[in-house]
This record gives structure tokens, sequence and C-alpha cells, in this order.
């Protein structure tokens, strides 16, 4: 699926060190690691170009050399090729990929720099007519309909608005009143709300009025809980799927949909 106007590019989170599923990233960052043939970022990443996204900021920190190697490789990762090998190699690339028009840039935001600080950083490499631009975690999947969740955003006039999910009872629950967002609540004994499922838009403004630019603040705290409060966050309520890879149990899970051939995130995939 994909729509005429143009998009705006989406940030990434992927600087994390993802010691909750150690066992796998030991030697990858969690968005490096594969759901299938490629790793969960690439996913991703696919759900967003499935609705005209081509720009992608990856905000980095922790093994920044995995994005690196995997994204300057790419064509060779995906496409058969000759290498003539010599002081001088050629390379004959027989196949296009299909995402030879992505946009990549790679943005290096500090081994320990939190979420906030994260997207202070990379906020240089927006474009100076990016009024909008997309936001999301290295590490969750869903089918969310993109289009919707900007046509929510445009709509509300907030100046941050995000993706509530119903997840499992671990996280706290956000207060919604009407299409706004007022505030948020401890983990309930029981998942009967909704959740920040990381998949947001933000105004630009955003940037200069919520964030310090300072390496320890977290964009889940302070800066979204005086948004929420001050009225300036709206919200779209997705009752589909939505999965985050936290744990080795989700990253099982989210493989096997993958091999069987159900994976529900690839539903506005072409």
């Amino acid at each position: 699926m994909t729509t005429k106007k143009e998009m705006p590019p989406v940030m990434i989170l992927c600087g994390g060190k993802g010691t909750r599923l150690r066992d796998v990233t030991e030697m990858l960052p969690k968005p490096m690691v594969s759901i299938g043939e490629q790793p969960i970022v690439w996913h991703i990443m696919k759900t967003y170009a499935a609705f005209g996204v081509r720009r992608f900021i990856l905000c980095l920190g922790y093994k920044r050399e995995a994005f690196v190697d995997y994204f300057m490789n790419y064509h060779l990762r995906t496409a058969d090729a000759t290498i003539r090998l010599g002081h001088t190699p050629e390379i004959t690339f027989y196949d296009e990929p299909e995402e030879s028009d992505w946009e990549v840039t790679l943005a290096g935001t500090g081994l320990e720099t939190m979420t906030g600080g994260r997207v202070f950083r990379a906020s240089k490499y927006l474009k100076k007519t990016d009024e909008n631009f997309f936001l999301t975690y290295g590490d969750g999947l869903c089918d969310v309909d993109i289009d919707a969740l900007y046509a929510r955003h445009l709509a509300g006039g907030k100046l941050l608005t995000l993706t509530a999910v119903h997840p499992e009872a671990r996280f706290g629950e956000m207060v919604l009143e009407g299409d706004t967002i007022r505030g948020f609540e401890e983990k309930p004994a029981q998942a009967g709300g909704y959740i920040n499922g990381g998949f947001m838009v933000i105004d630009r403004k955003f940037i200069p009025e919520y964030l310090d630019g300072k390496e320890d603040t977290f964009l889940e705290r302070e800066p979204m809980t005086r948004c929420a409060a001050e009225g300036n966050m709206g919200v779209l309520r997705h009752e589909g799927f939505w999965q985050c890879m936290d744990n080795q149990r989700e990253y099982n899970l989210l493989n096997a949909l993958w091999e069987r051939g159900s994976a529900p995130w690839t539903k506005f995939w072409k």
C-alpha cells in the first residue's frame, strides 16, 4: 500500500542494550536480532515503507557497527552478484532490491543516551520541510494503519500522537479522555486498558518545547507526562496486532509467526 503524498521520515530508537534479551543480544543490538532472515528493524521499516515512507533515521548507540555493516552491505545481502577480484574489485548486481529507494541515516546518538536525548540529537537530520516525523522503537511490531495514524495526528492538532494498544498486564496504562491523553497510571493488576504501542507522530515543535537535549532525558517520563498534562498529546486506539520483543519467549513467538507465514505485521506489505 502506498500513498501519493510525501510522507514524513521515521526516526527509530535503536540505541539500547536489550538486557532482557541477553541470550540473543550478546552479539547483536536488539533491533538487529533476526525475525526470519532479516533483523526486526527491517520488518519495522517495511511496515512504514508500505505507506510510502522512504526516509529512515536510526538513532544508534550500543553496537552501532552492526547497523553500519548491515546497511553498507545491504545490496550484497539481498541480490545476486558477480565480484571481480583484484586491487580494484568490481561488482555486478543482477537484481535491484525493493528497498533501493530507501534513504537510511545512521545517527550516532551516544552509547548511554536515553530516549529523549536520542530524539533531540537525531533531530538535526530532519529536513527544514519536515513539520512532522514518525517515531518508534526498534523492537516492536504492529499492524497499525500508518496512514490513519498520520491523518489522526494532522486532524487532532496535537504536538504528539501515539498509538494505544492492549498489552499483557506488565506495563503502566494511559488515562484517555476522548482523543486526548491526560496522564499515566502504574501497572494495573489486569491489562484492561491501553499502553503506548510506540508508533508515534511528532510535530517538530515538540522538540524545543519538551526536550532539553540532556543525555539522561527519558522521552517517556517528564517530556511525555508534561505534554499529556498540558493537553498536547493525541491518540489512535489500535485494536489489532501489537507485540514487542523484550524476552526469549516473545522472540520465539515472533519467529514462529513468521515461519508459519502468518505474521500479522505484514498486513499492509505488498
